[in-house]
């Protein structure tokens, strides 16, 4: 498994920049960045390696595709910032958004690889009273191999999160770069969805062991 190469506290934040592109270009590059949630002691932290793009209007499955909202409105604002939404009544689903303010698109963030703060993580998921050996291979895969799963290591919520600049200095939720670069991605269906299914908009490191799902063929 490849690791990262510049330590974390030498990460910068990415630039408005980086998230003001088509979401497909946004989700290749973004494979290997950190997410971080910043605390008053410590922090607590993932790279990305696995991300689906929605592509607005012209995407059944993106929640854009009906138009502009109040509940969707940070789908269409300045790039770079967290929509975060409630799905099936159970957990919660963070995309970034992005493309220039007033077209609509973003990134769902579905897998983590903890790198940072990894006790805390697995607290927040409840996973450190039954298995307090987060050691185990098993037991740290599923502190964060899901879009659920993330959001709640991180304590990601809606009322907390949505509609924060992931590029502000000033914000606890960021996302940074650490100067890792995937050596391989693949391209994949999305998944857990029934509307525009087909389009290939899954995009992972390979051989990463802490994706959702099972490994696809490289």
């Amino acid at each position: 498994m490849e690791q990262s190469t510049v330590p974390l506290n030498r990460a910068t934040l990415l630039k408005r920049a980086f998230f003001n592109r088509d979401p497909r270009i946004v989700s290749k590059q973004l494979l290997g960045k950190i997410l971080i949630r910043k605390q008053k002691s410590n922090i607590l932290g993932g790279r990305i390696i696995e991300v689906e793009a929605y592509l607005g209007a012209d995407d059944a499955a993106a929640h854009a595709a009906a138009g502009r909202t109040a509940r969707n409105d940070v789908l269409f604002g300045p790039p770079g910032h967290a929509y975060v939404y409630f799905i099936y009544g159970v957990h919660y689903c963070l995309n970034i958004s992005c493309l220039p303010e007033g077209d609509a698109g973003c990134v769902l963030i579905r897998a983590l690889e903890p790198i940072a703060g990894i006790e805390g993580m697995a607290e927040a998921r409840g996973l450190h009273v039954k298995h307090p050996d987060l050691s185990s291979p098993r037991i740290l895969r599923a502190v964060a191999s899901g879009p659920g799963k993330l959001c709640e290591a991180l304590q990601i919520t809606r009322t907390r999160d949505n509609s924060k600049d992931l590029l502000s200095p000033d914000s606890d939720l960021i996302v940074v770069d650490d100067g890792y670069r995937a050596k391989k991605v693949i391209t994949t269906k999305r998944i857990g969805i029934t509307k525009s299914a087909e389009m290939p908009l899954r995009y992972l490191i390979a051989r990463n062991p802490f994706i959702s799902g099972k490994q696809p063929a490289c």
